[in-house]
């Protein structure tokens, strides 16, 4: 049996009412429809149940290309047999996003290399394919952005955006100590958010270090205090996850003739990062 004859008014038709993408599994969902002799109701719950599906997984792709998520640190690649040991059970709670809906917090903390990055980044791609608007930074660049923003008048959108996110992943927490100007900023960082909106940290140092990462003792007591009542504490420990993730030679395939190029860059995408 060939493939059904799919009317070109038909496929002009979807197009225009913006429903394009459905021509191109259409032609499978009529053989499909033929073989276990669906209703015309069931055919048209099946293929827009398709474009829903569809539509559902390009929003969370976008979002967290906005959110700044590697696409690589998605759970179902954390490598399983790697030598790091964690709470199992708590991940599977965090994985529920019940924290971010209790506005919870979260803090990930263990030596150098155990994948604390990876399992923070995790959680916000499961949060973006949930509808939550993510927002992942290093430390260093969250505080080098506030710190730019006092002279170039962008600082109530920079603080917006920290601010009224649903998720706020912030990587490499309390590395060095701050100034005056940046123990203030993470002070109102962390008041504004807790209670509020939900934060995944990262960071090397157990929460009571972070104190002395501060310029003043008040404000860092009453800022960490505020935090670490309200997160969950996720301990990772073991040997470093990255050399996994050390790139290798496959030796059953042979280097390409030409050099790759650049691909080409979505203008939004350039947008963003200006």
């Amino acid at each position: 049996m060939g493939a059904p004859f799919i009317n070109p008014e038909l496929i002009a038709a979807l197009k225009r009412l913006k429903l394009g993408r459905i021509a191109d599994t259409l032609a499978d969902r009529l053989v499909l429809a033929d073989k276990q002799d669906l209703s015309y109701q069931d055919l048209l719950l099946l293929l827009l149940t398709d474009e829903i599906t569809r539509r559902d997984s390009s929003a969370a792709q976008r979002r967290a290309e906005q959110a700044g998520l590697d696409p690589d640190m998605r759970i179902e690649l954390f490598d399983k047999t790697a030598k790091v040991s964690f709470d199992k059970r708590l991940l599977a709670e965090l994985l529920s996003l019940r924290f971010i809906e209790a506005r919870r917090h979260v803090v990930t903390l263990g030596p150098v290399g155990v994948g604390k990055t990876f399992i923070a980044t995790a959680l916000g791609h499961v949060a973006c394919q949930y509808g939550y608007h993510v927002r992942f930074t290093r430390a260093d660049d969250m505080l080098r952005r506030l710190r730019q923003s006092r002279f170039d008048n962008s600082r109530d959108a920079e603080k917006a955006a920290l601010t009224t996110v649903d998720l706020l992943i912030l990587d490499d927490f309390a590395l060095e100590a701050m100034s005056k100007e940046e123990s203030k900023d993470v002070y109102q960082l962390f008041i504004e958010r807790t209670g509020h909106a939900s934060m995944v940290i990262t960071s090397n140092r157990d929460t009571a270090e972070w104190i002395s990462m501060f310029d003043d003792m008040l404000l860092a007591q009453s800022a960490v205090d505020r935090f670490k009542n309200s997160a969950y504490d996720f301990i990772m420990e073991g040997e470093s996850y990255r050399p996994r993730l050390k790139p290798q030679l496959n030796l059953e395939e042979s280097p390409p003739n030409t050099p790759a190029h650049k691909p080409p860059r979505h203008p939004r995408s350039r947008a963003r990062r200006r």
